[in-house]
C-alpha cells in the first residue's frame, strides 16, 4: 500500500512564504507525475502545479511566478514553494502522485494540509 503524507501548512500573512512537502512511502517501484491540488471552502478541488519524473512542470495561471514545484526522486518527495501568498491562496492543499504499476499507473492522494493566508 502507498501513503502520501503532506507537511508544511499553516497560518501566514499576505506576502509571506510557505513550503509544502509530500513524501510517498510503501511499495513503490516508481512515480510518474506528482502534483499539488487545492480546495478552498465552497469550491471544487483544482490543479495548482504538476511535475513529471523528468522535471517538466505546469502551473495554474493563478500561481505562475509565485509558486515553484520540485521533486526529489530519490526520496519520493515533492515540494511546493509558495511565495507572495495572497488571501485567495487559502485552501486545503492535497498532494497527488501517479504510482507506477505493472500496467500503467494509479493515482494516490494525501489527506491534505491547510494553508491559511490572512490579509
Amino acid at each position: 500500500q502507498v501513503q502520501l503524507v503532506e507537511s508544511g501548512g499553516g497560518l501566514v500573512q499576505a506576502g509571506e512564504s510557505l513550503r509544502l512537502s509530500c513524501a510517498a512511502s510503501g511499495s513503490i517501484f516508481g512515480i510518474n507525475t506528482m502534483g499539488w491540488f487545492r480546495q478552498a471552502p465552497g469550491k471544487q478541488r483544482g490543479l495548482v502545479a504538476v511535475i513529471t519524473r523528468s522535471g517538466f512542470t505546469h502551473y495554474a495561471d493563478s500561481v505562475k511566478g509565485r509558486f515553484t514545484i520540485s521533486r526529489d526522486n530519490a526520496k519520493n518527495t515533492v515540494y511546493l514553494q509558495m511565495n507572495s501568498l495572497k488571501p485567495e491562496d487559502t485552501a486545503v492543499y492535497y498532494c497527488n502522485a501517479n504510482i507506477v504499476e505493472i500496467v500503467g499507473g494509479r493515482d494516490y492522494w494525501g489527506k491534505g494540509t491547510l494553508v491559511t493566508v490572512s490579509s
